[in-house]
């Protein structure tokens, strides 16, 4: 397999000094003072003033990134929790007024106008937006939920439960849930399970504070619900609440029943009398588990070879990071949970956090991750610093639809069977998570459209859009698990309202992978081309620049369900 050779362009500091200490507020605030204080007298000099803004807040950004990385890669380490939490309490609140005051005086310059409007569409648009939220009293309720939000990532990160005599985390207690012995699945399920219940007060009472603050952040920036402020500080210019709302039906309406189907199939194929929470995950034909790697190594050997194949400058650039220490990818105890790709941005470099077990989904988080690092790096020549950024809407398209690209270029992990084993798993799961990021964002909107709710109010509104989006799997029994199942959704905790952007654009990466169905050159080519833009452009666009459509109704999604279907005849059980 091919690859080529990938040298990044280096992009030294052009204003500040390249070994300017930014390790506490005291060395970086003059930075930000001598911006402020830099008199802007035409076009040309308010451009490179933005550079330069940019520039700073690159390096300061990166200093945060590195201790983030360094936190969730061993969340039990005091020094790296403290150096971490050192910057959210002493560093960032300090940085966001004087960050709105750089907006301002971006703003507020005579000389903006003068400023190509096609060019400057987006950031001004982004800058004004971000303007109007800022209150100052907002920052002490933000750094408060920056601190839970470490804390819930402490508290799962500490979960264990002891099988077969080993101490195991729930990551690593996931193969288990493939087996073909039915008592080993329930025992390994009911085990986290439980594990899980046990914390369900400390995470309500977490949630019922991270809520409370969030109503008030929205509150004091004069939003009648959190709902309302949601939307408008994740820049979510191209559509709105009714529009999601209608996504949510379009999912009950054309995905569901064909995830059901899905499920009665595999009910059937099990031979048993009700599908239970343990039986999602094993090979339904009773085949033994896909295990398509086991040491860090082949991992990453092998998605390097699907990446090639996919481009081969891809797979270049992802050898790139392997030599470069840009990846830490294996489970461990301490460590935080899920993945994630985040740019380290003075270097303009990402890097991929996992936690690879050795399951057949670890090969496509890696290639999802990955599709989020092409991102930063295909966009990483921009010169204004805002415009390195896309929409999340799209950033998910470059993850997803990477998952699809490569899903047919797995002969480094599997035999022909086996392939089309994960190639179908893939598939299916993209049915399965349709309605779940449906059910997590209307919970979503359930919760801050009713901020005085109590916690069993919770658990039923969760139970009913369970009922709603959940299939047919018998939770007879496990009904506290199911209705406590959220707490395991990160989204919730962390990062409110990011869920149904995977949504959209999982609607994106399928309509690159029924393109790549018959034309998988011009499928990526365009891929590619989308990549590059970054943020520059608005979301639409971005879309159609991919020669896909941003459009997540019923008339959009029906035909990639059935091109789906039909998909998945061809594979065979």
């Amino acid at each position: 397999m091919s690859i080529v050779a990938y040298v990044p362009q280096t992009f030294p500091r052009r204003w500040l000094p390249a070994d300017a200490p930014l390790t506490t507020w005291g060395q970086i605030e003059p930075w930000y003072r001598r911006l402020l204080d830099r008199p802007i007298d035409s076009a040309r000099a308010l451009e490179d003033w933005l550079f330069d803004v940019g520039e700073l807040n690159g390096a300061v950004g990166q200093e945060g990134v590195r201790r983030y990385i360094a936190m969730t890669c061993q969340t039990d380490d005091p020094e790296r929790e403290a150096a971490y939490l050192a910057f959210v309490r002493e560093i960032e609140p300090k940085l966001k007024p004087i960050q709105n005051e750089i907006r301002a005086k971006y703003l507020d310059s005579p000389h903006r106008a003068e400023l190509p409007r096609d060019r400057y569409h987006v950031f001004d648009r982004a800058q004004a937006n971000r303007r109007a939220l800022f209150r100052e009293a907002n920052i002490p309720r933000e750094t408060e939920l920056a601190e839970l939000e470490q804390h819930y990532q402490k508290i799962i990160g500490a979960m264990t439960v002891t099988f077969r005599g080993e101490e195991r985390t729930p990551a690593q207690m996931a193969p288990f849930l493939e087996e073909n012995d039915r008592s080993v699945r329930q025992t390994a399920w009911e085990l986290v399970a439980e594990r899980r219940l046990a914390e369900r007060d400390t995470l309500d009472a977490l949630f019922d504070r991270m809520l409370a603050l969030r109503v008030a952040i929205a509150r004091e920036a004069g939003f009648p619900d959190f709902v309302a402020y949601a939307f408008r500080s994740r820049e979510r210019f191209d559509y709105g609440v009714q529009e999601t709302i209608d996504f949510h039906r379009a999912i009950e309406r054309v995905v569901v029943p064909l995830a059901n189907q899905l499920q009665e199939e595999r009910r059937r194929a099990l031979g048993v009398e009700t599908l239970r929470p343990w039986d999602l995950a094993v090979d339904p034909l009773g085949r033994p588990p896909l295990r398509p790697f086991r040491d860090v190594e082949q991992l990453a050997e092998g998605v390097e070879a699907i990446f090639a194949s996919v481009d081969p400058d891809l797979g270049g650039q992802f050898a790139f990071m392997r030599s470069h220490g840009l990846l830490d990818l294996f489970n461990r105890k301490g460590k935080a949970p899920g993945g994630y790709q985040t740019t380290l941005e003075d270097d303009r470099l990402p890097f991929i956090f996992m936690n690879a077990v050795g399951l057949d989904s670890d090969v496509r988080t890696l290639l999802h991750e990955g599709g989020h690092a092409f991102h930063a790096l295909a966009s990483r020549g921009e010169p204004l610093a805002a415009y390195r950024e896309s929409p999340i809407e799209f950033c998910e398209v470059a993850s997803m639809a990477m998952e699809l690209l490569g899903a047919r270029d797995l002969e480094r992990f599997y035999d022909d069977q086996d392939a089309s084993r994960s190639y179908r798993q893939l598939l299916e799961g993209i049915v399965q998570i349709l309605p779940w990021i449906a059910t997590v964002d209307a919970f979503q909107h359930w919760i801050y459209a009713h901020p005085d709710q109590s916690r069993d109010d919770r658990r039923q509104a969760w139970s009913a859009l369970l009922d709603r989006f959940g299939g047919i799997v018998d939770w007879s029994g496990s009904e506290e698990a199911r209705a406590h199942s959220w707490h395991r959704q990160l989204h919730i905790f962390l990062y409110p309202f990011y869920y149904i952007e995977y949504g959209i654009a999982q609607l994106g990466a399928l309509q690159v992978w029924h393109r790549a169905l018959t034309d998988r050159s011009g499928a990526v080519a365009a891929y590619r081309r989308a990549l590059s833009l970054g943020g520059a452009r608005p979301l639409p666009e971005l879309f159609a620049a991919a020669d896909i459509r941003f459009d997540f109704h019923e008339r959009t999604l029906a035909p990639l369900m059935d091109a789906l279907r039909a998909e998945l005849a061809k594979i065979g059980p």
